[in-house]
């Protein structure tokens, strides 16, 4: 078959005129032959882009064809004059302004998309640590713990960030974020009686977004056994979750679905939540409703309302068991979870004393 007749096969192929004993055998023609498949995907493209370059000379014309009906400098003068014309010109035009309006935002958007703005993924992803700036704590409590450990005249202290931090062990490991933290070494918590207990991180996972730290400080006397467990599997799609942790100087709840196995790209390590969360909720549980922790909060999409993220409570259980590793002593973790018969109001009672206030401070 000639290069011309085999062009008119493949146009009455695409176009649906042939019955259905030719369309078979032209199908088993073209799977035994790479070139004939690879001349009707070509062919498919060459209509695809006449057809779009079609639909764009429609709209041009048809865009054309509002202005030419509507005379703008007439309208405007009468507008000037008479304000009620207003009303007049929607009553008589609203048709054709509603056309040209949906085209114009239709440009708009279709303009966004080529020039990247859609595809700007590093700009919908924030993480969710509270950034305080320079504003100068005032916490006397804060100042007497500093004023214990230094004696540099002048001293003083400005935060940096704030964020959520939950217990792991009662003995003073804390889990929060790594880009909550950084590679600060003024790092402090505070109980939900306003303690404040200075910590130090003890280990890192900068990939992960994970860190633990551990409180270390004389006042602190540990915590009553830990009421909830780390869940190992991956939780279900729509599973009903909620977190509590400190976007405000007192603790917030905040109550939604498991919406994706995965976070933003495709990211393997998150879930996506519909939990509406603020700066200052990094860091903090996620729960499910059993009492399981099965995430920690960690950042949102910017362009999105109610998409946000959370890293999965296995990359959790993976840094705890590095810690282990690195002090030659194994991490005992709660496996008693006594949360798990109660309401959401009984669950909050219990968990308030284990969820901490994170800050950070620079010297």
């Amino acid at each position: 078959m000639n290069d011309g007749k085999l062009l008119e096969e493949i146009e009455r192929y695409l176009n649906g005129e042939m019955n259905a004993e030719e369309r078979k055998q032209f199908e088993a023609m073209s799977s035994s032959d790479a070139a004939i498949g690879q001349k009707i995907a070509e062919q498919k493209e060459f209509l695809k882009v006449l057809k779009q370059y079609s639909e764009r000379l429609a709209l041009e014309e048809r865009l054309n064809a509002i202005h030419d009906e509507i005379d703008v400098h007439t309208l405007a003068d009468e507008l000037i004059v008479h304000p009620s014309g207003i009303v007049r010109l929607w009553r008589n035009h609203h048709s054709k302004i509603s056309v040209a309006a949906s085209i114009a935002i239709f440009v708009a958007m279709f303009a966004m998309f080529i020039s990247g703005t859609f595809n700007n993924h590093d700009a919908k992803y924030m993480q969710l640590a509270r950034k305080v700036g320079s504003i100068e704590s005032q916490t006397n409590q804060l100042k007497q713990r500093v004023a214990q450990t230094t004696t540099k005249p002048g001293y003083h202290i400005v935060d940096k960030f704030r964020a959520t931090g939950f217990a792991i062990t009662a003995d003073g490991l804390i889990a929060t974020n790594y880009h909550v933290v950084g590679d600060n070494d003024s790092v402090y918590v505070q109980n939900a009686a306003g303690k404040l207990f200075k910590a130090k991180v003890v280990f890192v996972a900068p990939k992960t977004d994970i860190a633990i730290l551990k409180i270390a400080d004389t006042a602190f006397k540990g915590l009553a056994a830990i009421p909830y467990t780390f869940k190992r599997s991956e939780s279900d799609l729509a599973e009903n979750v909620y977190t509590y942790g400190y976007p405000q100087d007192s603790p917030v709840y905040g109550r939604g679905e498991l919406t994706s196995s995965n976070g933003l790209n495709g990211d393997s390590t998150n879930y996506q939540i519909s939990i509406p969360l603020n700066p200052g909720n990094s860091g903090g549980p996620l729960m499910d409703g059993r009492g399981n922790i099965i995430g920690i909060i960690n950042a949102k999409e910017t362009q999105l309302e109610g998409v946000h993220f959370a890293i999965k409570s296995s990359y959790l259980l993976s840094a705890i068991d590095s810690v282990s590793k690195e002090d030659n002593a194994k991490v005992l973790l709660n496996t008693k979870n006594s949360m798990v018969n109660l309401s959401t109001v009984q669950q909050l009672k219990k968990l308030k004393n284990y969820v901490f206030m994170v800050k950070v401070y620079d010297k």
